[in-house]
């Protein structure tokens, strides 16, 4: 049995995974920043079968904060071996590039709050020797494309320093899992308009479980993103800076 912190918990791709997870029998500890769609998550998660469930309202942007609800999650669970922190915003492109604030904003979502998690939970978990923290980035931040660059930079620079830590934490048996999905059917993303490449939550949850069993360092979700993102990050600058990506 799995004592599981998902943070995060109230987006499409967490509640999906979490459901997984309940199949399994696992302790579950949410946090998100809703507490009446979490009361409503951990209840389904209960009936589906996990063995516990208890939950934290939290906005994560509050860095101050984090340590506290960690504390509540460990003591709840009485202990935490693995670790989904699964949040963020997309934030309209063009008005981050009108207005450094919003930039700024974003960028503390996307990447500095999830450093301030991160940085709590690697000295939390390496002294124990196991675990798992999976993070899930994206495939935006393989390469800066001028549709969506603040929200890449976000991704990419999580995605290295993910890097680092999974660098730091190998010697004391820690998995760290870099998730990349692409296009996801999510509420995020209710208003793009949907093709081929497109995937549903429940389909990026199933990869996600296998990838965290398989202790897998990164993830492409799904499978196809990663001949697609390899032939991207190859294109060479001067025909790349042309194309309309």
């Amino acid at each position: 049995m799995r004592k599981v912190l998902i943070i995060g918990a109230t987006s499409a791709i967490a509640q999906a995974t979490a459901k997984v997870f309940a199949q399994q029998k696992d302790a579950l500890f949410l946090v998100g920043r809703d507490v009446d769609k979490l009361e409503i998550i951990a209840a389904d998660l209960t009936v589906r079968g996990a063995s516990q469930v208890d939950y934290t309202a939290l906005d994560l942007n509050k860095c101050e904060r984090h340590q506290d609800m960690f504390e509540q999650a460990h003591s709840s669970l009485e202990g935490i071996d693995t670790v989904l922190i699964a949040y963020g915003t997309l934030d309209d492109q063009k008005e981050c590039e009108q207005e450094y604030a919003k930039t700024k904003r974003a960028l503390h979502t996307n990447f500095l709050s999830v450093v301030s998690l991160l940085t709590l939970l690697a000295n939390k978990l390496e002294p124990q020797h196991y675990g798992c923290i999976t993070v899930i980035s994206s495939v935006a931040g393989d390469r800066g494309r001028q549709s969506n660059y603040v929200y890449g930079a976000a991704k990419g620079a999580l995605s290295i320093f993910l890097q680092g830590l999974r660098n730091r934490l190998q010697k004391s048996n820690i998995t760290v899992l870099d998730v990349k999905p692409g296009f996801v059917d999510t509420p995020m993303t209710a208003n793009f308009k949907k093709g081929l490449l497109w995937a549903k939550p429940d389909d990026i949850a199933k990869g996600i479980y296998k990838a965290i069993e398989k202790r897998k360092n990164v993830v492409y979700l799904p499978w196809f993103w990663s001949p697609i993102m390899t032939i991207i990050r190859y294109i060479p600058e001067p025909i790349f800076k042309r194309m309309k990506l």
